[in-house]
């Protein structure tokens, strides 16, 4: 008989499969564990051989442009969007708030002016001295409660005008009780309104000051925020459009080809986001340095002539109400008077530009002949006042107490008249500036219209065409 081979041999003799065993390649044998990639490795793969072939890299070139073009496109309308959120402030918000700390400060010195020419005029206090110190009195209260609610956020100006809202009642009550005693004739008066005076120089003017100074510097500080250049988003448009630049280069140098349009495309856009960007903050920065120079700046040198005319107004009142002891409301006079008009010693002027008096100063930065007019007009007077101030002096010093006075208040050639027209030139020179600032500020503003949507809208459409340009690429090789 012929011999069985043995089982688990094929035939040929090859030998077969171990009973139990399982066969190469199954599930959970040696050999498919020695084959097995991990999802990482399997990746990594993946990636390496993306980036080793063209299309692999023609793809990781295109999201990379499209990313670079829309990040320049979301940082110029992050960074536009932030200097006109400034410069809408300078318009609507700092410099209104700053005009107005200069009303209060000019309403309160107004009112102690007024609360002395009514005293000189004794019981027949005339209705319009009256009526002007009760119109300064409610504009500069009406003006605290504003201030009050748009000052948040400021420690200093909110303490000013608490301490102004708690001291102006005090002097109010000092004015009515000196009234009241000069009515009766009774020379408590006098004493009354000296405490007045005392109280609005000494406190409500200082604070009135360090009030207009903080609105001030918010405006600086508004107006650097609005003029400050977008650095970052002209560096990104910078690093887009060369990454755009390098991408055309190397598609030319491997294909021959000048042009890539979908590449020429997004580089347009972006050069023409890019020169949108610096052309309009270029403009608008211009306009607001115009408003500025030719408002604010003048604005603030016009309310420091005025503020100081009506207290060297109020100086020449007091030095009447003395009666012979008001030699140092003399010499405060004298002071305010070196400083609106110069003639004085170097250092005489407490504000101000060195070496030029207030009026100088708001001449010269006045831009046009309508403002430069009606700075003279205001110096003229100042001149006519001063003569008159030393007429009324000799007078007094003579012992001729009521023609003294009456060459101060009296309603014919009095320095009462040359203060008034004083006044009302500096009043209209700063009606003129504020004019102009709101015309120059709002020219600015509207240099930042339209680029903030326009910047992301190009980006998009510059992120598109860069992809549309490397997709060209990618479809040779299909």
């Amino acid at each position: 008989m012929p011999a069985v081979p043995e089982a688990g041999h094929a035939a040929g003799g090859a030998p077969g499969p171990a009973p139990g065993a399982r066969p190469p390649g199954a599930p959970g044998s040696a050999a498919s564990g020695a084959g097995r990639r991990s999802g990482w490795s399997e990746g990594r793969a993946r990636l390496r051989a993306a980036v080793t072939t063209e299309p692999g890299r023609l793809r990781a070139i295109g999201a990379a442009l499209a990313l670079l073009v829309v990040v320049f496109g979301a940082v110029s309308s992050w960074q536009v969007a932030d200097r006109k959120a400034a410069a809408d402030a300078v318009a609507e918000h700092s410099q209104p708030l700053s005009a107005d700390a200069a009303r209060v400060y000019r309403s309160l010195a107004d009112a102690d002016t007024s609360a002395s020419s009514g005293f000189l005029a004794g019981g027949d206090e005339p209705d319009e001295v009256r009526e002007r110190y009760e119109d300064d009195i409610r504009e500069a209260s009406g003006l605290l409660a504003d201030a009050a609610a748009d000052s948040s956020g400021s420690g200093t100006a909110e303490r000013q005008i608490t301490v102004l809202n708690r001291g102006l009642p005090v002097y109010t009550g000092l004015v009515e009780a000196a009234r009241a005693n000069n009515r009766q004739g009774l020379p408590l008066g006098g004493a009354y309104l000296r405490y007045a005076n005392e109280k609005m120089r000494g406190e409500l003017l200082p604070a009135a000051r360090k009030l207009y100074t903080a609105e001030s510097g918010r405006l600086e500080g508004d107006y650097e925020d609005a003029t400050s250049w977008p650095l970052l988003a002209v560096g990104a448009g910078v690093v887009a459009l060369g990454a755009l630049g390098w991408a055309q280069r190397r598609t030319y140098l491997r294909t021959n080809r000048v042009f890539n349009q979908g590449l020429l495309g997004a580089s347009a856009v972006v050069l023409v986001a890019l020169v949108w960007l610096t052309g309009g903050h270029a403009l608008a920065r211009s306009g607001l340095h115009e408003s500025d120079t030719r408002g604010a700046a003048s604005l603030q040198a016009l309310n420091e002539a005025r503020i100081a005319t009506l207290q060297a107004r109020g100086d020449e009142n007091m030095t009447l109400v003395a009666r012979g002891g008001g030699a140092a409301y003399e010499d405060s006079y004298r002071k305010r008077m070196r400083a609106i008009a110069g003639g004085g010693k170097a250092g005489d002027q407490t504000h101000g530009a060195p070496g030029m008096s207030l009026l100088e100063e708001a001449r010269h930065l006045a831009d046009d002949r309508t403002g430069r007019q009606a700075v003279r007009d205001a110096e003229k007077a100042v001149e006519a006042w001063q003569r008159r101030h030393l007429a009324a002096r000799v007078k007094d010093n003579d012992g001729d107490y009521e023609d003294a006075v009456d060459q101060v208040i009296g309603t014919v050639d009095s320095t009462g008249q040359s203060f008034d027209q004083v006044d009302k030139s500096l009043g209209r020179a700063t009606a003129h500036e504020q004019e102009q600032f709101e015309q120059a500020a709002d020219s600015a503003r509207g240099r930042f219209r339209g680029l903030t949507a326009g910047a992301l809208v190009l980006a998009v459409l510059g992120a598109a065409a860069a992809v549309l340009g490397i997709g060209r690429r990618l479809a040779e090789y299909r």
